[in-house]
């Protein structure tokens, strides 16, 4: 089975105002006049913890809280074998942490 298509189509989109122009009026309104459709609203309504959010963003994006000196110091005595690690410091370090996040 075939379908022909005639060339009676739009050569271009139908545009919006076009579509107003033709829709059905609201009831008790006048039959005559086009209706005239509200515009769409958007709107944005943040909670706290995302106002909290992009204020700790906005913070962290000014300052800069590297020490460039120290990083710098720190990759030379690990490139020259001098780094000592120490690892008792780490792990007082990683309980303290454990105990912050379970606060």
């Amino acid at each position: 089975m075939t379908t022909k298509i005639d060339g009676n189509l739009p050569t271009k989109p139908v545009e919006a105002k076009h579509i107003a122009e033709t829709a059905q009026p609201r009831a008790g309104a006048s039959r005559e006049a086009a209706v005239q459709s509200s515009p769409p609203v958007d709107s944005l309504r943040l909670t706290g913890e995302a106002v909290g959010l992009k204020a700790l963003v906005k913070e962290l994006a000014g300052s800069s809280r590297l020490d460039l000196a120290k990083v710098k110091e720190i990759r030379s005595s690990i490139d020259n074998g001098s780094y000592k690690i120490d690892p008792e410091e780490i792990a007082d370090r990683l309980l303290a942490l454990e105990r912050e996040l379970l606060k």
